[in-house]
């Protein structure tokens, strides 16, 4: 277990935000973990979880301890004719579960390559692109929590994963650590390239041809050409949810804007590209200050060198006002703002 004070989080988080925290400790083991929760001296400190920084917007100084989960571990552990439960420790990256899966040909997660961050933190965020989410494969978790020291399991339906939203978003929120998450995948993977890009991408190989390792590469393919390189320019993927509105509203945004893509959710719920907004008010691509919007894709704000976190929260802050004041929708940032 490594502990410092005054720890720059420059290099822990994707936006490359220069600032400290009070107290830093990388935990490698549950015993680690119970270790260090159970030392007086951290008892009174507010606590945050770091994964790999990449869903993180810092403003300020972290005045607390917070706690990177570097505990790794990717196992079977159980397996039929036709499907396999896996368990990966919560300081595993998540692409090298992805990775994993796919060699191995076990089908669900493949559409989730490329997504940055720690396996702990994909069930938090229910993770999700390309027309699946993690809670279509989602198990169960175990957690710690950091203040009782217990050790709880929660089931799939026990987290209410919603649209990037699980329990620990709010009632949970910063009461666990999740050390390790089970999944359970299919070894006779069903294909899903319903997304538009994701099936423009792949629409010239032979359906015969087409596997799971087909769909990870191609996802991958597609992420790289709208997405930059975190450690070229700092971001932390997509800043806001794609809103949801009623049909109502889409019939009178579809006045105005007669081809606005649409996603079906049921017969009066739709949701809106949050990416497609930002460009339509015409902030794709601008700058204020050392931060702006990425030229290839309007729903990533990027650091352009020095910016600080709140340069960053200014540039979001403003892009909320011009969508509203344009469309009338309200964008919630998918990102967690410290």
């Amino acid at each position: 277990m490594i502990i410092e004070e005054n720890e720059s989080l420059k290099n822990l988080n994707t936006f490359g935000i220069d600032v400290s925290s009070k107290y830093f400790a990388e935990i490698s083991s549950v015993n680690d973990l119970l270790q260090l929760l159970s030392e007086e001296k951290y008892k009174s400190e507010q606590k945050l979880i770091l994964g790999g920084g990449s869903n993180i917007l810092f403003t300020k100084n972290y005045n607390g301890l917070i706690i990177a989960n570097n505990i790794k571990g990717i196992t079977v552990e159980d397996v039929n004719e036709n499907e396999v439960i896996i368990s990966a420790s919560g300081g595993e990256v998540w692409d090298d579960l992805v990775d994993f899966a796919v060699n191995n040909n076990y089908g669900g997660i493949e559409n989730l390559k490329l997504i940055p961050g720690k396996v702990g933190a994909s069930p938090i965020q229910n993770i999700g692109a390309y027309g699946v989410e993690l809670k279509d494969t989602f198990l169960e978790l175990t957690a710690i929590n950091i203040h009782t020291l217990e050790e709880v399991r929660f089931k799939n339906q026990e987290c209410r994963f919603n649209y990037r939203y699980s329990i620990f978003k709010d009632e949970y929120k910063d009461q666990f650590i999740i050390t390790d998450v089970k999944f359970k995948l299919s070894k006779n993977p069903k294909i899903n390239i319903e997304y538009d890009s994701l099936k423009k991408e792949i629409e010239i190989i032979n359906p015969s041809e087409l596997t799971i390792k087909v769909v990870s590469e191609a996802v991958k393919r597609v992420r790289e050409s709208k997405l930059p390189d975190p450690l070229k320019i700092g971001n932390a993927g997509s800043f806001f949810k794609n809103p949801t509105i009623d049909k109502s509203k889409l019939l009178f945004l579809q006045k105005g804007y007669e081809q606005i893509p649409n996603y079906i959710i049921n017969e009066n719920e739709f949701k809106i590209p949050a990416g497609w907004l930002i460009e339509k008010s015409g902030l794709k691509g601008i700058q204020m200050g050392n931060a702006g919007t990425y030229k290839n894709q309007a729903l990533v704000l990027i650091n352009n060198g020095n910016a600080s976190g709140k340069e960053i929260l200014d540039l979001a802050l403003y892009i909320q006002n011009e969508v509203k004041k344009n469309f009338g929708i309200e964008l919630i940032p998918e990102v967690n703002i410290i």
